[in-house]
């Protein structure tokens, strides 16, 4: 198994999807990098050698993932907490940020419905 940027990427997926396991890293920036890089996307993992690691290490660093981008975020979601935005009193709560409803749905961050006492039906 190959290791970049910490993470174990699988032999057995094309390069293309394993790239994909690296927390930052989507489809169309591991097609972007691997055309950087000079190397088919249909070539499995484990089929690469050393040379070609080298050169994805080297176009990957290139971006802020995995722990940097983690990071990031979580400094990101603090600061609009601390400023008191709208955005950062919604994560405060617990609520849903981007403006989804939360009459209906919305319980993976609401929590477990909650009963009214004596409400009719």
């Amino acid at each position: 198994m190959a290791r970049i940027k910490g993470v174990d990427i699988p032999n057995n997926k094309r390069i293309e999807i394993a790239l994909t396991y690296i927390y930052g890293i989507g489809r169309s920036l591991s097609n972007q990098i691997l055309r950087d890089a000079n190397i088919d996307v249909n070539k499995r993992a484990g089929q690469l050698d050393n040379d070609e690691l080298g050169r994805i290490r080297d176009e990957v660093e290139k971006y802020t993932i995995e722990g940097d981008l983690r990071r990031e975020i979580t400094m990101n979601i603090k600061t609009k907490m601390e400023i008191n935005s709208y955005e950062g009193t919604r994560h405060k709560k617990g609520l849903p940020v981007r403006g989804q409803r939360t009459n209906r749905n919305a319980r993976t961050r609401k929590g477990k419905g909650k009963t009214i006492a004596n409400k009719k039906k």
